[in-house]
């Protein structure tokens, strides 16, 4: 079993710090959640229903109707892989753990990212997160699909992980999902700030997303994630803010983590990635004072979610003179 950021439990055991006191920026999620209404007494009694919404509210914010609603993307990464004939799969690496975890039953070959061009002609399946996680590298929408046109040509798909772009909306390959070879996967997880809810989407040709579809089965989102989603989806205004105070918070962010000498790297608007020798020490640092990276060991890195309010930044710029 892979491990993930928000351990935070774990982390608390270990030291001695009670839950409450921690800064927890071990995920890349919005520390400003959507906030989510309160539901009438029958979301909770009654079945889910694929008539309530959530589809259309789904195609106008992401911009395409060839949709399937997931129990987050990470339900699609897991089922994904049985839909595809086993053949040559390309991916990145460092990236998301889970994906080339869910792949193993296929010819998977990890490269960097200025190798990917001339391994692509060797490849069914050119498998990419956009922007990356945990490294925020970012590919010119330009090259993507030109990489798309090479692999639909000869029968092959490009997918991509798009679970952290959507402060960049036009970067987005979703407008183009129906088109054969493409498979795009979003969640509201990430920007929404509801991870809990397990709620994302697959955006692909018919045939893909039926036999998705027939993997997981009938009402894979419980009824009260998706009316909660789909508030979320349709609440233009809170969107725009959001979108304007986390690119905010992520430059702050950078800026702080450059002024203590953890400099290089790159991020998104919900985290920054550096790339450190020093990065287990860092973490211990940190943690022994009650805050929460992620630790990469391969390459050696941590990563650092947004600081939820500003007592929070000052404890992690307090922390990081010290380290």
């Amino acid at each position: 079993m892979l491990e993930h950021g928000g351990r935070l439990r774990q982390a608390a055991r270990r030291h001695g710090i009670p839950l409450a006191e921690w800064v927890d920026l071990s995920t890349g999620i919005n520390p400003h959640a959507y906030p989510a209404p309160v539901l009438a007494p029958e979301v909770w009694q009654r079945l889910p229903e694929t008539d309530d919404g959530l589809e259309a509210a789904a195609a106008a914010y992401y911009g395409s109707p060839h949709l399937l609603p997931v129990a987050g993307s990470q339900a699609a990464i897991q089922a994904l892989p049985a839909c595809f004939t086993p053949g040559r799969v390309l991916t990145l690496a460092p990236t998301y753990a889970e994906h080339p975890h869910a792949w193993r039953g296929h010819q998977l070959r990890a490269v960097s990212a200025k190798e990917i061009a001339a391994a692509l002609g060797e490849a069914d399946i050119l498998l990419l997160v956009q922007p990356n996680n945990p490294d925020g590298q970012r590919f010119p929408r330009a090259r993507l699909l030109a990489w798309h046109a090479e692999l639909a040509a000869r029968g092959g798909c490009l997918i991509v992980d798009e679970a952290f772009i959507d402060v960049d909306p036009a970067d987005s390959l979703v407008p183009l999902a129906g088109l054969p070879g493409l498979v795009v996967l979003r969640s509201v997880g990430k920007f929404f700030g509801l991870a809990g809810a397990r709620v994302g989407f697959v955006f692909a040709e018919t045939a893909v997303l039926d036999a998705l579809a027939e993997r997981l089965g009938p009402w894979a989102v419980s009824g009260p994630a998706r009316q909660v989603a789909t508030t979320a989806l349709a609440d233009t205004a809170w969107q725009a803010e959001a979108r304007r105070s986390l690119a905010r918070d992520s430059l702050r962010l950078a800026r702080l983590l450059d002024e203590h000498g953890l400099a290089g790297g790159a991020g998104t608007a919900l985290f920054q990635w550096r790339p450190t020798p020093r990065a287990q020490a860092i973490h211990e640092a940190l943690a022994a004072k009650g805050i929460l990276t992620r630790l990469f060991e391969a390459p050696s890195g941590l990563r650092f979610g947004l600081p939820a309010s500003e007592s929070q930044w000052a404890r992690l710029a307090a922390a990081l003179a010290e380290t």
